[in-house]
């Protein structure tokens, strides 16, 4: 099973629990109950929100398909948000003196491991973009907005 099909897999077991009379819907009420036994960590204020985008009866309920949105974007968060953690862990190990930014230079070898295709044009490309003040040195939010777009 792909990861996809196991994400959704998980959601669907998740729901079916709360979900007993299989009528195809669960009380809207339950869904931070279901996303904390995913442990899914989560905004209440944004969670709000998106139940009224996936209940806009405002019925009190939510058939799978909204509940599976609404798990689905906050497991994407948490994945962006595990990206950037992982980044910055990454820069730390490439910032050996720990002055808060690696040079160009560094950036450079590093992007050419990642892709060895990446000819020598498009490599002073991609710095000429990040290193807007021209000064050969890229902090970690600079580094973690490049490699995450």
């Amino acid at each position: 099973m792909d990861p996809e099909e196991e994400r959704k897999h998980m959601m669907l077991k998740a729901f079916q629990t709360f979900d007993s009379d299989k009528k195809g819907y669960i009380e809207s009420s339950k869904v931070s109950t279901i996303l904390q036994m995913m442990n899914l960590n989560f905004d209440k204020e944004e969670l709000a929100r998106s139940l009224i985008e996936h209940d806009p009866k405002n019925s009190g309920k939510i058939n799978f398909d909204g509940f599976a949105a609404i798990a689905s974007d906050i497991l994407d968060e948490e994945d962006d948000e595990a990206m950037q953690k992982e980044l910055r862990d990454a820069f730390r190990l490439y910032d050996k003196e720990g002055n808060g930014y690696i040079t160009t230079q560094t950036l450079k070898d590093i992007l050419a491991q990642i892709d060895d295709k990446l000819t020598s044009d498009d490599l002073d490309g991609m710095i000429e973009e990040i290193d807007i003040d021209g000064t050969g040195r890229i902090d970690v939010e600079g580094f973690v907005n490049m490699m995450c777009s």
